[in-house]
């Protein structure tokens, strides 16, 4: 049975007050805190074992390889993917998606050619195809969402024309909450002949993600926000595809030889990690995934469908409150304004005096944003530790707010 006030003594920073009130988090859609098993994973690693990886005999380096090798595998499992080898280490999404778009898309994709995307997109899977327009005159064709924020995959799959060389697709909205049917446009983009990569940032730290049976070609993931250290991540990249790309990076730890006329490229995925990797992030991230899937990805998600239906009753009742995104896949994610044009920044500082942390602006999604005719939300996105009676001091503080901004 999942224990929501055991998973919550295992947070530290749950522990404190904000503004002489209970901490009620609420930005996990933007960053997720840490368990204590991912401290002491940080810990150990800079008191006890740090050394670079890869490049020495000695005992730490050895230790310090052996176990930020080990976190290949551990997203692997995590991911459900089956070869470790095809797993990129990257610093998160944003490089994994910028590595495709370098490595992958850039050397062969001319002017005309097309990428299609969602409306949803982060900016992270939106600027690095912009390069590619005002570079390589690449085109982008853009599929909106329905009034309820669905993404109708058949209308991603129309989109598709003999031009297409690419559908780069979110999993899940970080505005909306909204969980597309990734596999379904998979399946059927490939049927067309065309790659899709999914940013799965925020899909995979809500609930369980098998790669195997989703088939997309290039799945990126942020540790950040699966409860792991910044600057950590990873990028699944199939082989096929991964045989397919120039490196992106070039340096350390990416070559077998440099030689005066020429360097020999180390084989995928080492290809395309060069320096010296964020060695400890890495490493929290692996402890952090650990603790996922000890608590189970199934009971995760249950807990925030929990979250997602007392919230959705709870604020869906008010009627001074409009709320963006209500379709019946999302996830406890809630974007909302005030009526009566109170600015979500004011929100979010009286909701801040409260000790509710969520976020305001435009989330990094600037096309969603002007698909809804709004120039910044307020939002309060769920985690695993969050309870209903943190649901209850948010409406508390937002009846705060009418009273103030009405």
């Amino acid at each position: 049975m999942y224990d929501v006030a055991k998973v919550r003594r295992d947070f530290p920073i749950l522990s404190r007050e904000v503004n002489g009130k209970p901490l009620v988090y609420l930005d996990n859609g933007a960053s997720a805190q840490k368990p204590q098993v991912v401290i002491d994973a940080i810990t150990r690693g800079y008191a006890e074992e740090y050394a670079n990886v890869h490049r020495g005999l000695h005992t730490l380096s050895n230790i310090s390889t052996e176990r930020y090798e080990g976190v290949r595998k551990i997203v692997a499992r995590f991911l459900g993917v089956r070869d470790p080898e095809e797993i990129v280490m990257t610093s998160g999404s944003t490089e994994g998606i910028n590595l495709v778009s370098y490595a992958w898309a850039a050397p062969r994709l001319e002017p005309g050619d097309e990428i299609v995307l969602s409306v949803m997109e982060h900016h992270a899977n939106i600027v690095p195809w912009h390069f590619l327009r005002e570079r390589q005159g690449v085109v982008l064709k853009w599929v909106d969402v329905d009034a309820k924020g669905d993404l109708d995959p058949d209308a991603v799959l129309d989109a598709i024309s003999p031009r297409t060389k690419l559908v780069a697709i979110t999993h899940m909205s970080n505005v909306l909450g909204t969980v597309v049917d990734v596999a379904t446009i998979v399946a059927g983009a490939h049927a067309r002949g065309v790659p899709v990569l999914v940013d799965g940032s925020q899909a995979a730290v809500h609930g369980p993600v098998d790669l195997d049976s989703i088939g997309a070609d290039f799945y990126a993931v942020t540790g950040h926000k699966l409860y792991g250290p910044s600057g950590s991540g990873a990028i699944h990249i199939r082989k096929e595809r991964m045989a397919e790309m120039r490196p992106f990076l070039g340096g350390g730890d990416m070559i077998r030889d440099v030689r005066k006329d020429g360097v020999d490229y180390a084989d995928p995925p080492m290809k395309f990690e060069a320096g010296t990797p964020a060695i400890v992030s890495q490493i929290g991230l692996g402890a952090a995934l650990e603790y996922l899937m000890a608590l189970g990805m199934e009971n995760v998600a249950a807990h925030e469908r929990g979250l997602r239906d007392y919230a959705m009753a709870r604020l869906g009742g008010i009627n001074w409150l409009d709320l963006q995104g209500t379709s019946a896949t999302k996830g406890a994610i809630f974007s909302f304004t005030l009526a009566g044009g109170a600015h979500p920044h004011d929100i979010s500082t009286v909701l801040d005096k409260k000790g509710v942390a969520v976020r305001a602006g435009h989330h990094c999604a600037g096309p969603l944003m002007e698909h809804l005719g709004l120039t910044a939300t307020c939002r309060a996105s769920f985690g695993l530790y969050n309870t209903h009676q943190e649901v209850d001091v948010l409406v508390e503080a937002l009846e705060l707010c009418h009273e103030l901004f009405a």
